[in-house]
């Protein structure tokens, strides 16, 4: 109950935020008002030692030149906890999960632009998560809720109709339910956030 007020609450906060910045939005209507596109770490899927079997789709509509709605969808596999920085302890043997987890992640956000192609963005990611251990047996099911806050500048190409957005964020994750002990007593020596980049790109139509 507490997870789904959560996500409800940012829901209803996004959508009155939407609703003023259109009503005030001046009557440009020449911008694209969708786009499509991924994101560069589709590149992690070469790593045949890790491979995170990772899929991501982006859509977006804009309401106005400036207001973003997005969604995203993302599915993978990671055997880390969600706390370890990058650095020499990022995958490091012996710190990894006792198996892995299996997730599908339906995200919603919002996207302002602030200046040029400055932007800041905030999304809410639902993961449905199922955990196997190391003999890849189903151990369980869970739920995290990670909320992701990027600060980024977009690059537009070819008149405008593609872009790419490198950018410096950090996730944390407020809600998550039903880790097996096994994988809870890692994630308990690392933070409930993580700092990372963000590198998506698109196509306007």
């Amino acid at each position: 109950m507490q997870k789904r007020i959560l996500f409800y609450a940012l829901i209803i906060v996004l959508a009155n935020s939407l609703k003023a910045n259109a009503q005030d939005a001046t009557k440009d209507t020449t911008h694209k008002r969708w786009f499509i596109g991924s994101t560069l770490f589709l590149l992690g899927n070469f790593d045949q030692t890790n491979n995170p079997e990772f899929i991501q789709i982006n859509a977006g509509y804009r309401i106005t030149p400036k207001d973003v709605v997005l969604f995203k969808f993302k599915r993978s596999i990671y055997s880390w906890p969600l706390g370890i920085p990058f650095g020499p302890e990022f995958d490091k043997p012996g710190l990894n999960y006792p198996g892995h987890a299996r997730i599908l992640a339906p995200q919603i956000g919002y996207q302002r632009f602030w200046w040029k192609g400055v932007f800041t963005s905030v999304t809410a990611m639902n993961a449905f998560e199922k955990y196997l251990d190391k003999d890849n047996k189903k151990i369980g099911n869970g739920y995290t809720l990670y909320l992701d806050f990027y600060l980024g500048y977009q690059f537009k190409f070819g008149k405008k109709r593609f872009f790419f957005e490198p950018a410096i964020g950090i996730s944390t994750w407020p809600i998550r339910t039903n880790v097996p002990e096994s994988f809870k007593a890692l994630d308990e020596k690392w933070n409930n956030y993580f700092i990372q980049p963000g590198f998506d790109f698109g196509i306007n139509f």
